[in-house]
């Protein structure tokens, strides 16, 4: 019964120890006088893996709002992502 304990306890650890080490941020896409609506749709559709709807709706925020998260995540996963959404000439920032 005891080593029951001490498995139970031990992934309780190992689970709390992920939750510290990986801390989440922000893929953000930034409005601008450029990009057509059709290009930042592709673009987190190919980049960001997101649904046409997905992308339609980001796309409607960052226009209106300003900017956009569009994808959330460790800094490891996003920082290929962002790469990829410069060299789409999107303005994007991990935050």
């Amino acid at each position: 019964m005891n080593w029951d304990r001490e498995i139970l306890h031990k992934e309780q650890d190992e689970v709390e120890l992920l939750e510290e080490s990986t801390e989440l941020h922000n893929l953000v896409v930034y409005n601008d006088d450029v990009n057509t609506f059709d290009h930042v749709i592709e673009t987190l559709i190919k980049v960001c893996r997101h649904t046409a709807e997905q992308a339609e709706q980001c796309t409607l925020l960052i226009h209106y709002k300003g900017k956009c998260t569009v994808k959330v995540g460790s800094y490891e996963e996003l920082a290929g992502m962002c790469t990829s959404l410069h060299a789409k000439d999107l303005s994007a920032n991990i935050e």
